[in-house]
């Protein structure tokens, strides 16, 4: 086979296997916030036209804020009865609505005004935020290239230390490169619902809106033949 030198090493062609490595950080791009939105009523069809009232109304206050929205995701409806014993048997006493939606800003000043806003609002719940980069970001990129440089210089340094230089690369692997992870990803809740009774609203904790630093990491193991060095 022609290039079977490509796959043992010889004495004419020794090889050399490094391992580049880059992690660098960056200020987050998108902030995702996760807004809960319920209902109830004493009928299924109530409690879904209250529901279907309260999403629209969500919505459209998230619409509101126009190019600091990157996008919208609604989840399915759920409308659940809730049982109560009387008598001998169970029956419904009311009907529980539930939709979840999620938001992805990219304006950090909007966020803290429209989770206030949205956290207002009875029956509305919100959790995040989650920060991230979006997939093209060039963070990725420059990532990439920082850890192939690496991989470049070890091996050069190891073929100095042999008294020689690099002849030709054999291969670049990629190995999990972009991990992407946030620290402190479970963010604080802020909850806020109605008060039912008496018993008045618990005021919403406050989120943590201060974003957090994306640490984006590439790998990858790289082999090249250098000439050979006079031992």
């Amino acid at each position: 086979m022609a290039n079977d030198h490509h796959h043992t090493a010889t004495p004419e062609a020794p090889r050399i296997a490094v391992r580049g490595e880059a992690h660098i950080e960056a200020e987050p791009e998108i902030a995702r916030i996760g807004i809960t939105v319920a209902a109830r009523g004493t009928d299924r069809r109530t409690a879904l036209e209250d529901l279907t009232r309260r999403n629209t109304h969500v919505l459209d206050l998230i619409k509101g804020y126009g190019d600091a929205i990157d996008k919208t995701a609604t989840g399915a409806l759920s409308i659940t009865p809730e049982l109560t014993k009387r008598g001998r048997g169970e029956r419904i006493r009311t009907y529980h609505g539930r939709v979840h939606i999620t938001a992805d800003l990219t304006d950090f000043t909007a966020l803290g005004e429209l989770t206030t806003r949205l956290a207002d609002l009875d029956l509305t719940s919100v959790d995040g935020p989650w920060w991230s980069l979006r997939p093209t970001s060039p963070v990725h990129a420059q990532a990439r290239q920082q850890a192939v440089r690496e991989a470049v210089q070890r091996a050069r340094e190891y073929a100095e230390a042999l008294g020689t230089t690099l002849a030709a690369l054999i291969e670049i692997a990629d190995i999990g490169a972009d991990d992407t992870f946030q620290p402190g990803a479970t963010p604080r809740a802020m909850m806020r619902t109605a008060a039912y009774g008496a018993e008045a609203a618990e005021p919403a904790p406050a989120l943590d809106l201060e974003p957090q630093r994306q640490r984006v990491r590439a790998q990858v193991n790289a082999r090249f033949t250098m000439h050979p060095p006079t031992l």
